[in-house]
């Protein structure tokens, strides 16, 4: 499908809700990480495909742009956006929450309320080098996002992931739990991470960054050896 098909037929957003407390926020990495297993859980779920009840609107949404939008909540407001259907999955710490897709302009009450900007974390400390034999998120070293863009971003890396594996590869990693990692980049190392043919996510600069940029290079390459 071509891109102007894509944005001539309706428009769905896949919606995240990362859990955010007051006095206790997850590590931006974790929340990274996370998202990312969020995203492919939801897409490997028996709800998502097929027949399934979410299928056709992961189909829609797959057919149109590829939105993913992070909203934060805490206390009442997480445990309400609980009561929607759809998955949670945690990390070390956090919990981010995906929902099948819905239309850009038709959010359902609970999660429309929720904040979307300003979603800021941090990591108390510098994250370890990725576990040998992880496939690895690389986020680009030169552009700055919030942790909500971000994390979509990682959503949408694990996704181009996803789609380049056989059957086979995509059993395997769902059985072990999509073990993954997010790391920043080495700027040195980008420009051979950009032009290595790895899947690369290249943002429709909706938010936060111009249009084009590329974000996250999916180095699912252990996954494929499997």
């Amino acid at each position: 499908m071509t891109s102007i098909d894509r944005d001539a037929a309706p428009q769905f957003v896949l919606p995240l809700v990362v859990r955010i407390e007051k006095d206790d926020p997850p590590a931006r990495t974790d929340a990274l990480e996370t998202a990312a297993r969020a995203v492919l859980t939801l897409l490997s779920d028996e709800r998502a495909t097929g027949e399934g009840e979410w299928a056709e609107a992961v189909r829609d949404w797959q057919d149109a742009r590829i939105r993913k939008v992070v909203r934060r909540a805490r206390g009442a407001e997480w445990r309400r956006a609980g009561y929607l259907p759809g998955i949670t999955v945690t990390g070390k710490e956090a919990e981010v929450r995906v929902y099948p897709p819905v239309p850009l302009d038709g959010w359902p009450k609970v999660l429309a309320k929720l904040q979307v900007s300003g979603t800021e974390l941090d990591d108390p400390e510098p994250p370890l080098p990725a576990e040998e034999g992880l496939p690895v998120l690389w986020m680009s070293p030169e552009l700055d996002m919030s942790a909500g863009k971000a994390m979509a971003q990682a959503g949408h890396g694990a996704q181009l992931a996803w789609w380049e594996l056989t059957d086979a590869q995509r059993t395997a990693w769902r059985d072990a739990g999509f073990p993954l990692a997010v790391r920043t980049a080495a700027p040195a190392d980008w420009p051979a991470l950009t032009g290595s043919g790895l899947p690369v996510v290249r943002d429709a600069g909706f938010t936060e960054i111009v249009p084009g940029s590329c974000t996250v290079v999916s180095d699912f390459r252990p996954v494929a050896r499997t």
